[in-house]
């Protein structure tokens, strides 16, 4: 029975083209060829308008986004498509959401499927039936390939021959063994990467560190299908991965990334988790190959680099940062577990408290001390344990700083070598080929050229490195540094001991303190890295007690002068005496409010001095009808009573004494008149 109808030949033909790999793409003509012929076959069953699909090449039928696809239900929707050519199911889809809302839409607007063996009508029982199992067969095929294909990799993983790709610094061997790069340049960049990450701690300073001296890294580019290292500046991300690399360890790994699947959009999507512990790893073989360091190394630096991602929180101690704090991501609190972090109160103060009333404000803190008392007991513990260590060490600086070349040099230098290998290179090619060929010569000349500038410029760097570089230790430097040794105190409080310096060697020794408080004291409990534990105890600074406390003269300048002044002119009077806060700034009113507050003193109450009966200078000169200026002399000669409580200080005078003046005035006594001498006529 025929099934092509002349409705289904008034709309147009589709042809869609489909193929899963781009390196099928590139390779798999014979297959493109063949999917591209069902054009003419359209044709031949009588189709004038015939479109292809072919924006999936390249792209798996498996269930990811296939805009080809997409477009074809949009036109069978539509009602524009009389008929589908594919070569087979499989090319069509590969999983039965996708090829069952195919024949859905089919059947529902009439639309025909076509591939190499026959017609399907959706529509019919029968051919619904039988092209619902080639997409189930469809289905089952790629299921079959694809688990296949992983059990042989596993297989091949578990003898420690899988490679997806040999990383810097390793060369693949005929017999699928891995060896170090034989390029010396290649071997001695990747050993310091790691000895300056041993010596800095963090790989985001190994990076700045690299970029400031001007060193390239190794990386590998194809060109022309041919995989060269080439020298650039080092990135982030690689500097990272390379530390990360469990490879340069000696060790193969494999299955270090877990991909889970979920539903978003209403669409599949793949999701790796790249961050797996090595005893989830699905292969792991040590001492596989030689390592650039051993596993034993490669553990502990990845312990650093997870302790350093900040953004756990308190799961870990946290990167180093800037401040003076010793015990900074040390300390965790012995009551709630949370981190304690670390307040700067002043200019040169240090507070540790609990996380826990930063987060909550319902909640109480658990422990809260001062830093400087902490940071000088535990720096106390960490010298006595380093004192018998510190001659051999001081040995090992004097014989590192004589037997280790500056790394930048050594660096510059396997540079300068590989520099003028390739200009000996290009030299010989240009002697090599005829001078009549000039379009290959200029080419192979200005070749030279480069090469002979770039010898030019690392000539002129390894020059300056080597005027700035240091002389051979004399014998009072290490005369210095044997007498260093024995007084490890002296050398952890010198003025060049940076606190980076200090904390990395706290963070060495030490792995965590868990503090409590215990009443008036503070518990440490103090958790080495050998096992071991200590106890300490810190006495908490009472209240009231710590080195920034107001003397207590001012103080009891402050109380006398606030039954006589408000705050702000207290403050005045205070300040031209020279007296200061005790952070050492000038007083205002609202610091003078603030200590009143604190030690109960009560504010000024307007019309409580005369409630008292005292009088200013200015009321005492109105009363005597006589300038203030005549009220001081006479205070000053004591013929009137009167107090201050302090120099600058308003003088008072109470109401019985300038009334016992006025009565002494009154009396008569001996003249002592002189010509020319005016009289004071006090009423």
């Amino acid at each position: 029975m025929n099934k092509i109808t002349a409705e289904h030949l008034s709309r147009r033909a589709c042809v869609y083209v489909r193929q899963s790999t781009p390196d099928q793409v590139h390779n798999n003509l014979e297959s493109q060829r063949r999917q591209y012929a069902l054009v003419d076959r359209a044709r031949q069953l009588g189709w004038e308008r015939v479109e292809v699909i072919d924006d999936d090449l390249g792209r798996s039928g498996s269930g990811t986004l296939r805009p080809g696809f997409e477009r074809l239900l949009g036109l069978l929707c539509d009602g524009e498509v009389g008929a589908v050519l594919s070569i087979e199911a499989s090319r069509l889809a590969r999983n039965g959401r996708d090829w069952h809302t195919l024949l859905e839409f089919c059947s529902v607007v009439g639309t025909l499927l076509i591939d190499a063996d026959g017609i399907y009508d959706p529509a019919q029982m029968n051919d619904r039936l039988l092209l619902g199992m080639k997409g189930t067969i469809s289905e089952m095929e790629l299921a079959s390939f694809r688990q296949r294909a992983h059990e042989a990799m596993k297989q091949k993983a578990k003898r420690g021959e899988l490679f997806m790709g040999v990383p810097i610094g390793y060369v693949r061997t005929f017999d699928d063994r891995l060896e170090k790069d034989p390029d010396e340049r290649v071997r001695a960049a990747i050993y310091l990467v790691f000895r300056k990450f041993a010596e800095l701690g963090s790989a985001r300073r190994v990076y700045f560190w690299l970029g400031k001296q001007g060193i390239e890294m190794p990386a590998v580019t194809s060109a022309g299908g041919a995989e060269r290292i080439v020298w650039k500046v080092p990135r982030y991300h690689s500097v990272l991965s390379l530390l990360q690399n469990p490879i340069y360890a000696g060790a193969y790994a494999y299955g270090r990334s877990k991909t889970s699947v979920r539903i978003e959009d209403g669409r599949k999507r793949a999701v790796r988790t790249s961050h797996r512990k090595p005893e989830d790893w699905s292969v792991l073989i040590l001492d596989h190959h030689e390592g650039y360091i051993d596993w034993d190394a490669y553990r502990g630096n990845q312990e650093l680099m997870a302790h350093n991602t900040n953004g756990r929180g308190s799961a870990v101690r946290g990167s180093i940062r800037s401040g003076s704090a010793l015990l900074s991501g040390l300390l965790r609190c012995g009551h709630c577990g949370a981190k304690l972090c670390v307040a700067y109160p002043g200019p040169t103060s240090i507070r540790y408290q609990c996380t826990t009333r930063i987060l909550s404000r319902d909640h109480a803190c658990c422990v809260m001390f001062g830093g400087l008392g902490a940071d000088r007991l535990v720096g106390e513990q960490v010298l006595r344990c380093l004192q018998p260590l510190g001659l051999q060490a001081a040995l090992q600086a004097i014989d590192q700083l004589q037997s280790v070349e500056d790394e930048r040099l050594a660096q510059k230098r396997l540079a300068l070598q590989r520099a003028r290998y390739e200009v000996d290179r290009a030299q010989r090619q240009y002697d090599a080929v005829d001078p009549a060929n000039r379009l290959v010569a200029g080419s192979l000349e200005r070749r030279w050229n480069d090469a002979l500038s770039v010898q030019s410029r690392l000539e002129a760097e390894v020059a300056e490195l080597m005027q700035q570089r240091p002389d051979a230790l004399s014998d009072e430097t290490k005369q210095a540094l044997m007498s260093l040794a024995e007084d490890v105190p002296r050398l952890w409080d010198h003025p060049d001991t940076t606190p980076d310096v200090r904390k990395r060697i706290v963070r060495t020794v030490i792995k965590e303190i868990v503090v409590t408080s215990e009443g008036d004291s503070v518990r440490f409990i103090v958790h080495w890295q050998g096992g071991d534990h200590t106890e300490l105890w810190l006495k908490k600074t009472p209240t009231g007690a710590h080195r920034y406390v107001t003397s207590a003269e001012t103080i009891e300048l402050i109380a006398s002068l606030a039954r006589l002044q408000p705050d702000e002119r207290i403050a005045a009077t205070i300040n031209r005496l020279g007296h200061r806060t005790a952070h050492g700034h000038t007083w205002t009113a609202t610091r003078i409010c603030s200590i009143r507050n604190g030690h109960g003193i009560a504010p000024y109450r307007q019309g409580e001095r005369q409630e008292r009966g005292e009088l200013t200078v200015d009321e005492v000169a109105a009363a005597l009808h006589v300038t203030p200026t005549t009220v001081l002399r006479l205070i000053r000669q004591k013929d009137l009573a009167a107090k201050q409580a302090c120099r600058n200080a308003p003088w008072t005078i109470r109401q019985a004494d300038l009334d016992e003046f006025l009565a002494a005035r009154a009396e008569p006594g001996p003249s002592t008149h002189v010509a020319g001498q005016l009289a004071l006529d006090i009423q």
